[in-house]
């Protein structure tokens, strides 16, 4: 079985390397396909501690704002207009956090909220100020 980077062995090919015990380290790995290096450490897990499984790996830290999303949610709810700034006042004021920029723009992205402002002329009086560019190869005289 060729190793990858960042992925584990299975267990049963972990079993059979540690069940190996009358090879040395050098021939069990041979035998196995695996490092010397593997076994070794294998082996001295399993007998400091007596765990044949692989550790737990990784461990993502939750973010700062999780758990409030729905909070947040509910002010941006309530107060259509409001911006980031204002976003993390409001956090410091209520829950006594304070964050980056980027961090309330994470969390807000991840909600999947936008903080667009809303327009200030209403939707019937909106209207192109100029005249769109002609597009290339179009004549544009008139006949």
């Amino acid at each position: 079985m060729p190793w990858q980077r960042g992925r584990s062995y299975s267990q049963d090919l972990r079993e059979r390397v540690l069940a190996a015990n009358g090879l040395t380290a050098m021939q069990a790995a041979t035998r196995f396909g695996v490092s010397a290096s593997y076994v070794i450490k294998a082996r001295q897990r399993r007998d400091r501690t007596g765990v044949l499984t692989t550790k737990v790996r990784g461990y993502r830290r939750p973010g700062l704002l999780s758990g409030l999303e729905d909070a947040i949610a509910a002010e941006v709810q309530k107060n259509a207009s409001i911006t980031l700034a204002d976003l993390r006042a409001w956090l410091a004021s209520t829950r006594g956090l304070t964050v980056s920029n980027g961090t309330m723009w994470n969390t807000v992205r991840r909600i999947g909220l936008t903080l667009k402002k809303s327009r200030s002329v209403p939707p019937n009086r909106r209207a192109a100020m100029s005249q769109q560019p002609a597009k290339p190869g179009v004549d544009c005289s008139r006949s």
